[in-house]
């Protein structure tokens, strides 16, 4: 099913609809500020398993990041931070930008892992924000790529649909999406590293 919904102003029944369905193992399609990702409830193991499946990775191997809502919640997922890392990170988020942090002991159990850290995005798009705040915890995420171009990634909801609309619940036509991915920067040691140079801009939260 495709639902139709404006960034500027998503109407709250579409929210709570979408919502409903991540509660029941549901695994979604949404707009962020870069491109189009996969999405599902942090809490449901079972929908992080079938999102696994559907883009071809096991839960241990996949690149999955946290979609939060705020800063406030980071603090459930990671351990401490300093004050020059979170300074950083409210100056430029809600954005464009993935950042990578120490992971606390909730993370490996998500995840079936040993992993130590974990990639956390607050794009700044209002439809996957509005969606984790009714939810009341994070998605569990990836990015979905156009297998038919290497390198490339879905912008168009109509193509999204016809690839996808058998294999996930709910795909949110939000508008055409960018092909630009998101800036990734490493503050899992406690220094701020530049992975990958994305839509977000750099030089300004580098220095």
């Amino acid at each position: 099913m495709m639902i139709k919904i404006f960034p500027e102003n998503p109407a709250p029944r579409h929210i709570s609809m979408i919502v409903d369905v991540l509660k029941k193992d549901g695994v979604i399609i949404y707009p962020t500020d870069t491109v189009y990702a996969i999405g599902c409830d942090m809490k449901n193991q079972k929908a992080i398993d079938r999102l696994c499946q559907i883009i071809g990775k096991k839960p241990e191997e996949a690149n999955l990041s946290l979609i939060c809502s705020d800063l406030s919640h980071l603090s459930e997922y990671t351990t401490p931070f300093d004050n020059r890392i979170y300074k950083m990170m409210k100056k430029c988020l809600p954005g464009p930008y993935t950042f990578i942090l120490k992971a606390n002991n909730m993370v490996p159990k998500l995840f079936k892992n040993k992993k130590k850290t974990i990639g956390i995005r607050v794009p700044d798009n209002s439809i996957p924000l509005e969606i984790v705040r009714e939810l009341g915890n994070p998605i569990v995420t990836a990015s979905i790529h156009d297998n038919k171009a290497l390198g490339e990634y879905f912008t168009d909801p109509e193509e999204i649909n016809g690839y996808f609309k058998d294999r996930v619940d709910i795909i949110i036509n939000g508008g055409f999406g960018d092909n630009q991915v998101s800036t990734v920067i490493n503050c899992s040691n406690g220094e701020i590293e530049l992975i990958r140079a994305g839509k977000g801009e750099v030089e300004s939260i580098m220095s």
